[in-house]
């Protein structure tokens, strides 16, 4: 456990320092275009196959970029996330990241989709990722049915309706173990969910700006 801690801080120090480094902003060219993952497994390779076709074919409404991705599932891993908790399905992309990740941790994720048509085009991805068994897709508003959820939770991501940011901390945080962690997409365009996560004294946030634009948040133990 302490060894997790310790690299998952080294991690953060990374995404902080990311910030303070001129390197273009949200404009500059994609770490993953210079980098690609290298797959390790057929499983894995799959997965990033889905994803490189899913992008291909414009299957990407509102999902997050690669570099993006590539960092959620880095810090899930590190993690050894048992329960993964994602408010915006989209399409699936971000699903996929994670489950990289939830592969290795026999882990799963439970992501919740208000549009009927792209939680439709995700479960056709994970299906063809393989990854079907560890995804549970809840249809509907997710400030309703969050509700359901019960057991602890290890990582949240949201990447929903802006103006909800703030409901959808107060309402899992409770769930999230301590030492989780809270993970937010496009933190630019909410200023009033930077300023919850930022004056909440059990929790403690840097931020990723390249790419979308992330908050990693600890709940502190």
């Amino acid at each position: 456990m302490k060894r997790t801690l310790v690299i998952l801080v080294a991690i953060l120090a990374i995404c902080l320092s990311a910030t303070a480094q001129p390197r273009g902003g949200r404009n500059s060219a994609s770490g993953t275009d210079k980098y690609p993952p290298v797959p390790r497994s057929e499983s894995e390779k799959r997965i990033l196959a889905t994803l490189d076709s899913a992008n291909k074919a414009g299957e990407l409404f509102q999902n997050v970029p690669a570099d993006d991705g590539r960092m959620l599932r880095l810090l899930t891993e590190t993690a050894n996330a048992k329960h993964v908790v994602e408010i915006g399905t989209s399409t699936g992309l971000s699903g996929m990241w994670f489950s990289l990740a939830l592969e290795k941790t026999g882990g799963k994720l439970t992501t919740f989709e208000y549009d009927a048509g792209r939680a439709a085009t995700a479960r056709k991805h994970f299906k063809e990722a393989g990854v079907d068994r560890l995804v549970t897709i809840v249809e509907g508003d997710a400030h309703k049915t969050i509700s359901r959820l019960k057991e602890p939770i290890d990582v949240v991501f949201i990447d929903a309706d802006k103006d909800g940011y703030v409901d959808y901390l107060n309402k899992l945080l409770p769930l999230v173990k301590p030492g989780g962690l809270i993970l937010a997409h496009n933190i630019d365009m909410v200023p009033g969910y930077v300023k919850a996560i930022t004056t909440k004294p059990e929790l403690e946030t840097v931020f990723y700006m390249d790419a979308g634009a992330m908050a990693v948040t600890l709940k502190k133990r």
